[in-house]
């Protein structure tokens, strides 16, 4: 049995990534086969795919690190036959066969069991966007977040992390402010739960240590330029959610919003995320965190549109979600 598969290659010095026919002996090893229902594009798969950033470590490789759909097979008594299932991060689509085909192998200890309250389409438009949007909020929370503590910043407000985050602040009842580049957009986020929306154009950041203190909370999935003035602009003991880096990797700050506010610098890591938070999690973005808005911000690809929308994402024109039916 042979089924579609979107495949990277290394060829002439770059990557080059296109359609093939494949096989399931084809794939990397694990212990659950999967029937691939939906995938989604992230700009890590961006980067991967296009050979913009030096994500994938082995060549020819399926790309796409996230995936849902129905068990086909399973050596691991944990997943049955007919079960749906997703599985985000670890190497899915870096160094091990990813989600862009009709079949998925992967290691049974990857494998997350669809909570109730999701469809498979439901997980691809949350995926590790929503999911990194999520446990940017638990981690928060965790340290000592509130909503009755003042605003919250949502930065690169109309990509993946920023729509969902945006939902799912507001859904408990946080006050968001929305920053993004996109003038054209204010409406579309505020529909989302923003309760204002700031311009990053013309935005004054200022040059001084610390700037006024404006934000309760900030969920940064830019990095660079914007997160050193996030730094400076926190209130005091104020969390910073960093997850991202497409403003850049370099963050020019001082010690001061740390040492003399208590700003906290939360690392969000999805990728290797311990299993039992990551269960703990996924059936919390099945409840309370469950955005509410999935289908305006979710657009339904094939395979086939993959590279433009790589391409949408690395020229910063996305808006939402891309969710890849498989």
């Amino acid at each position: 049995m042979t089924f579609r598969a979107f495949k990277a290659f290394e060829e002439n010095g770059g990557v080059r990534a296109r359609i093939v026919d494949a096989t399931i002996d084809e794939l990397s090893a694990g212990d659950v086969v999967v029937q691939a229902a939906y995938s989604s594009v992230n700009y890590k798969d961006a980067l991967a795919a296009t050979g913009r950033g030096k994500i994938i470590r082995k060549f020819p490789l399926v790309p796409g690190i996230d995936v849902a759909g129905t068990v086909v097979s399973s050596a691991d008594a944990r997943y049955r036959e007919g079960q749906d299932v997703l599985v985000t991060g670890y190497d899915l689509g870096v160094a091990h066969d990813g989600g862009y085909a009709e079949r998925v192998r992967v290691p049974a200890d990857w494998v997350v069991a669809l909570p109730a309250g999701l469809t498979t389409f439901d997980a691809m438009a949350i995926g590790t966007a929503g999911f990194t949007a999520a446990l940017s909020i638990v981690d928060m929370e965790v340290n000592g977040l509130t909503p009755s503590a003042g605003p919250v910043i949502v930065t690169g407000a109309t990509g993946g992390v920023g729509t969902l985050a945006i939902q799912m602040l507001a859904a408990r009842g946080y006050t968001v402010t929305a920053l993004t580049g996109k003038d054209n957009e204010h409406d579309f986020l505020r529909s989302l739960g923003a309760h204002d929306v700031l311009s990053r154009n013309g935005l004054q950041m200022g040059t001084r240590p610390l700037e006024k203190m404006q934000w309760a909370a900030a969920v940064d999935a830019v990095g660079g330029d914007t997160l050193a003035w996030l730094t400076r602009t926190m209130m005091y003991n104020a969390p910073i959610a960093s997850s991202g880096l497409t403003g850049g990797t370099e963050v020019h700050t001082t010690v001061l919003p740390f040492i003399l506010r208590g700003v906290k610098l939360l690392g969000i890591d999805s990728v290797m995320c311990p299993a039992q938070k990551r269960q703990a999690v996924w059936q919390r973005l099945a409840g309370d965190l469950k955005p509410r808005a999935l289908a305006a911000i979710a657009r339904e690809i094939t395979l086939d549109g993959l590279p433009d929308a790589f391409a949408t994402l690395l020229d910063g024109a996305a808006r939402g979600r891309f969710v890849v039916k498989l």
